[in-house]
């Protein structure tokens, strides 16, 4: 069995804010690792219908909330409110971690705190609360951990475009890791120009220049996104 994951408590389901069936949550909180080593259940069944109920309850929080927005600007504000770094963010918050159950390999190579992982159990226990409790509860769970996401993300503006459509499409092209970046300046002060090169884990994916470090790495990310289509 996994080597370190732990039980969850009924204090820690009230932190994510539902009692959900056990039939439900251990499935949930187990990583395909685990079960193909112990032949059990695995959480991808429930990750797949998390994910269309936080869409969809999110979708519709931001449509409520944004009625002068357009279609594009609702768009941008849901693929970063339940972008992989952002669901990751909820699962750190809660330290869901410790409660997945994961294989050896997984376990030896920090999966639990990947953000692929993290943000995959949220979905599953989404998909859990629902199956429990019903859309009513699993609503106001899903607004209870991401209406903040949602707030934030209105405020970002295009700042965040590129890096979330590259972290969407990479996840969706079964690429997955920590994004993180590395910067270089050169110049005089008052010119000075930076190169970023953005990567996932190892892999380098783009590369971007700017006279800021912030605009670099939104360029490095815009080259990453079309980097997908010819090296994915």
């Amino acid at each position: 069995m996994s080597l370190v994951h732990k039980p969850v408590t009924a204090a820690e389901l009230e932190r994510w804010g539902a009692q959900i069936a056990d039939e439900y949550l251990q499935p949930a909180l187990t990583h395909r690792s685990w079960a193909y080593e112990n032949e059990g259940e695995h959480a991808e069944r429930l990750e797949f219908l998390g994910d269309s109920i936080l869409g969809a309850v999110v979708a519709a929080s931001i449509f409520a909330e944004s009625p002068e927005a357009t279609e594009g600007d609702m768009s941008k504000i849901k693929a970063a409110a339940v972008s992989e770094r952002s669901l990751a963010e909820v699962a750190r918050g809660l330290n869901l971690g410790q409660y997945v159950r994961l294989g050896r390999g997984e376990e030896m190579s920090g999966g639990r705190d990947k953000d692929s992982i993290l943000a995959d159990t949220v979905e599953a226990l989404i998909g859990a609360t629902y199956l429990t409790l019903g859309i009513d509860k699993t609503r106001d769970v899903v607004l209870r951990h991401l209406a903040p996401k949602i707030e934030e993300a209105r405020g970002l503006g295009p700042a965040l475009d590129w890096r979330t459509a590259f972290e969407e499409k990479a996840r969706k092209s079964g690429i997955t890791g920590n994004l993180h970046y590395e910067v270089e300046g050169e110049g005089p002060d008052h010119a000075r120009r930076y190169t970023a090169h953005v990567y996932v884990d190892d892999r380098h994916w783009g590369t971007g220049e700017a006279t800021s470090q912030k605009q670099a790495k939104l360029q490095a990310c815009k080259d990453a996104y079309f980097a997908l289509d010819e090296r994915a």
